[in-house]
């Protein structure tokens, strides 16, 4: 047996429809949308089962679950919206300490034969001065372009 049933209102199915068929809302929010619709369990509704629906939408049906979960507990926004993800401060690649290191460095006088810093030069000069094991140039583009520095 479900332990959360969906019952929508008319406003909310309707609402639902036109989100749905104007066609201009993230694909995942749409999906929500129908996955919503076909759970309904008001007289209105198609009162689908969640294998049915998991089937006609290509999604799992743990993702059908949580959907009426949130609607449920949350809802309609809750359901229909992604949640932000937390942040992850283990992905970071550099730590607030080496990004210093790295805007004092782009900072600093240009190496002697050199115009400026290049992503490339900062990134040997960043292992050289063992501020880090190993950086690709990339993220360190990536660093400096979040801080809008200019590397002259």
């Amino acid at each position: 047996m479900k332990k959360y049933i969906v019952r929508l209102s008319d406003e909310q199915r309707q609402a639902l429809k036109h989100l749905i068929s104007s066609g201009m809302a993230p694909a995942r929010k749409i999906m929500h949308a129908q996955i919503l619709l076909k759970a309904d369990s008001s007289e209105a509704g198609p009162k689908w089962g969640d294998q049915q629906i998991s089937e006609t939408f290509a999604v799992g049906t743990a993702t059908v679950e949580r959907v009426r979960k949130r609607f449920v507990e949350q809802g309609i926004e809750e359901a229909l919206n992604r949640r932000p993800q937390p942040p992850r401060p283990e992905k970071r690649i550099l730590n607030g300490r080496e990004e210093a290191h790295l805007i004092a460095l782009s900072c600093s006088e240009k190496p002697d034969g050199y115009a400026h810093w290049s992503v490339r030069l900062l990134a040997h000069k960043m292992v050289e001065l063992q501020y880090v094991e190993q950086v690709s140039r990339e993220t360190l583009r990536l660093t400096l372009k979040k801080m809008n520095s200019n590397r002259g």
